[in-house]
């Protein structure tokens, strides 16, 4: 019969004195915390750093992403709901998602408000009001919604030959996500709600690469082909039956700082009309710049000025070498 022993290490071995020299070398550097810490908070007193230390919430960013959600749900009934959708718990299911959208909405409007408020102290803007109102005005802007995102999606597939169902687009298409959510930003941006439409649409930028503005004007049958790469400025406007394609940017020119402070507010984007296709990479600048109806801009093409309608704009083919 034979025995097994198992094997241990002697008590004051190598190991055991590099335990107890890693234990030392953190406890050093653990008793460096209180000053870092001490720095740290320092620094929070500095007028030119950022920081929101106060008694008021300001808007979420979670409760913003899950707003988005919750929106979703309601503009695609049984797309996107985690429990089947019949006719018999229809109302049930959709009213309930309208009365959490109601709540979460009022809230964050209550808290975009309050905080401009008090970050610049304003004049009292009866923000709870404002909140519950918006949140009514937002809902009743619901169904035609509904309506413009239903041509945005028929657009899409009726130009995407790789589209084999309307249904593809609404689960997986950036382009479509990207629209969905600025065009319920744009409508809080119509009711002059701070924060709260820049905090949606750059979510969609996080998650697709395509930055819409809220502040942008677009027309029905927008389509967003590819998508990643997209920029739309605040002030363009866009048209019906627009299709652009990844890596366009409708933007504005660079200007000095000094000059930057006059143009808040004013026109500083292009303005494309209907039936415009604009393919890859094009970039489209200026607040006077109109692309007119109808007209084509090719990949990779730069424009400051403006084009008339029923118009090509291509890029002189570049000389390859093969080797």
């Amino acid at each position: 019969m034979t025995t097994m022993h198992a094997k241990t290490t002697p008590r004051g071995g190598s190991h055991d004195r590099q335990c107890r020299l890693d234990r030392d070398n953190r406890s050093g550097y653990r008793r460096e915390l209180p000053d870092l810490a001490r720095a740290i908070l320092d620094s929070y007193q500095d007028p030119e750093t950022c920081s929101h230390v106060g008694d008021e919430f300001i808007p979420s960013q979670q409760a913003v992403v899950g707003l988005i959600q919750r929106l979703r749900r309601i503009l695609f009934p049984g797309y996107f709901n985690r429990r089947r959708i019949d006719a018999q718990n229809l109302a049930y299911t959709m009213g309930h998602n309208i009365s959490e959208a109601f709540d979460q909405l009022a809230e964050q409007v209550t808290r975009s408000i309050r905080h401009d408020c008090f970050r610049y102290n304003q004049a009292c803007q009866e923000c709870t009001d404002r909140g519950y109102a918006a949140a009514n005005a937002f809902l009743a802007a619901i169904p035609g919604l509904r309506s413009v995102l239903a041509t945005d999606v028929a657009a899409a597939y009726d130009g995407d030959p790789a589209a084999k169902s309307l249904d593809e687009i609404i689960f997986s298409y950036p382009g479509l996500y990207a629209i969905t959510v600025y065009r319920l930003a744009h409508v809080l941006y119509g009711l002059d709600i701070p924060l709260l439409p820049r905090m949606m649409t750059e979510y969609a930028h996080s998650r697709t690469g395509i930055d819409i503005h809220p502040g942008a004007e677009i027309g029905e049958r927008f389509v967003i082909d590819h998508g990643t790469g997209v920029v739309v400025g605040e002030t363009t406007r866009i048209g019906s039956n627009v299709r652009i394609y990844q890596g366009v940017t409708l933007g504005a020119l660079s200007l000095s700082r000094e000059v930057v402070g006059n143009l808040r507010g004013r026109k500083r984007h292009p303005t494309i009309e209907d039936d415009v296709i604009i393919y890859s990479g094009a970039t489209i600048l200026g607040g006077e710049t109109v692309i007119g109806t109808r007209s084509v801009v090719g990949g990779n093409v730069w424009l400051t000025r403006s084009v008339p309608p029923d118009t090509q704009v291509m890029m002189k083919s570049p000389e390859l070498i093969y080797r």
